[in-house]
């Protein structure tokens, strides 16, 4: 993907400072001519065994819940409705993931799924049918996700900061349009997608727009030029613009992705729930960060990947669906939840591309 003024590097000599410098413990140097690092080709055996270990964490779970609710657990209906649940996180996550691979956070993802959800289910934005609620539910999104990216890139301010505000002012506006009143979806196309007629296959149309962004995000971040920009900003900033990357352009690109993606994660609450309300997407941020922690996802930068983090939504999701057939406490739930993110930061600060 080539940007207007910034020109690529002329030689594959400048490819290798897109990688973390050579000096940093557990990073080694790049192989001659190649432009990528010696231990790159051992990466793909360390994200496998990191999903492997996810997979088997959730089969595990499968387990338990066939032992401990049989008859609902095991249910197509039951299994349906996890995959729902997971796709509207999910969708999120893939755009969380862009972000911590980056280097950066995104705290407000939640606020702002809640902005695009309210925003499209209005009286007057809904005159416009489905495609104007799903083009204003984007619209939101991305606008959000380009606000976010302006201030951290150009501003420049940390993206803790900057999201946070965008948290704060989304709730707020958000609050403002709906007067703290639940909006009530009327447009049958858009309410039909969420009925049992709708589904392909006995697969819901949810889960299908979740596994597609899925399919993009991962082709986007391993296939092509503006995932492997994204991590060589992620691993070392410098060393990107040293090599002819505009960092600050691919920043506000990235966070225009995350903005997108809440944009799609909010027509598809819209579609689940048939409302709008500016409590949608609580705590929203918390659990697409821990998805792609657990992931394999490294906060600080540099690693990641797109199935990690759907293992990781789906991983959450299912222990959420456990504790709620087991008619459990939901803090006994948070503290479950908080005990896997601890566990799985250990474990990555234990791998070569985790050390610190």
């Amino acid at each position: 993907m080539t940007h207007g003024a910034t020109s690529e590097p002329a030689t594959p000599a400048a490819e290798p400072s897109l990688a973390k410098p050579a000096a940093g413990a557990g990073h080694p140097p790049s192989s001659p001519g190649t432009g990528r690092p010696a231990g790159r080709g051992k990466l793909p055996a360390v994200v496998n065994a990191q999903s492997l270990s996810l997979l088997g964490v959730l089969l595990a779970l499968c387990v338990v819940g066939a032992i401990t609710a049989p008859d609902q657990f095991l249910s197509t209906s039951n299994l349906q409705l996890v995959l729902v649940q997971a796709s509207v996180i999910g969708v999120v996550t893939v755009g969380m993931t862009f972000v911590i691979i980056s280097g950066g956070i995104d705290l407000s993802v939640g606020a702002m799924v809640a902005l695009a959800s309210v925003w499209c289910t209005t009286v007057a934005t809904q005159e416009f049918g489905f495609m104007g609620m799903l083009f204003t539910a984007l619209l939101v999104g991305l606008g959000c996700g380009l606000v976010n990216g302006t201030l951290i890139a150009y501003g420049p301010m940390v993206p803790f900061i900057a999201t946070l505000a965008m948290l704060a002012s989304a709730r707020g506006l958000a609050l403002q349009i709906t007067g703290g009143n639940t909006q009530i979806v009327t447009v049958d196309s858009v309410l039909s997608l969420g009925e049992r007629d709708s589904y392909i296959l006995g697969v819901p149309p949810l889960v299908i727009i979740f596994a597609v962004v899925v399919v993009i995000g991962w082709t986007v971040l391993n296939r092509t030029t503006f995932g492997r920009r994204t991590v060589a900003i992620g691993g070392n900033a410098e060393a990107a613009r040293l090599a002819g990357i505009s960092v600050k352009r691919q920043r506000l690109m990235i966070y225009a992705v995350s903005g997108l993606c809440c944009g799609i994660a909010a027509f598809m609450l819209v579609v689940l729930s048939g409302s709008g309300q500016n409590t949608n997407g609580n705590l929203y941020e918390l659990d697409a960060i821990a998805a792609a922690i657990i992931g394999g996802t490294l906060l600080s930068g540099g690693r990641g990947t797109i199935v990690g983090s759907v293992l990781g939504v789906l991983v959450f999701t299912t222990i959420t669906n456990l504790f709620i057939l087991n008619n459990l406490e939901s803090a006994v739930q948070q503290i479950a939840k908080g005990a896997i993110i601890v566990v799985a930061v250990l474990l990555q600060r234990r791998t070569p591309y985790g050390q610190t």
